[in-house]
């Protein structure tokens, strides 16, 4: 039913896309929430961020000093039928913008 992965960082695409004026967020962040198929490192780092800021959290704190070495302690819990559909999704709006570009 669900899928336990590493939680993968992806280095060079973040970069990229921190390069590109209409991928930032406010903070010069960018917004990770909203594709749950990739930025897993970045997105799990925004949270525990929130989360040391909003409760005081030593435990938070100590993670995030060490980051290193406690990103490869968390899993990405990922259910089978939610990846499908993600997938779904893609490949419909890239059909959709296929169409768009050929003028049909």
């Amino acid at each position: 039913m669900v899928d336990l992965e590493p939680v993968k960082e992806e280095h060079e695409l973040m970069e990229k896309l921190r390069h590109q004026s209409t991928d930032l967020e406010a903070h010069g962040r960018v917004d990770v929430m909203s594709d749950m198929t990739r930025f897993d490192a970045e997105r799990l780092h925004q949270l525990i961020e929130n989360h040391a800021r909003y409760t005081n959290s030593a435990r938070a704190r100590e993670i995030l000093e060490n980051w290193e070495s406690f990103l490869p302690k968390f899993r990405k819990v990922m259910p089978v039928e939610y990846r499908r559909a993600l997938r779904e999704l893609k490949e419909s709006q890239e059909a959709a913008q296929a169409m768009a570009a050929a003028g049909e």
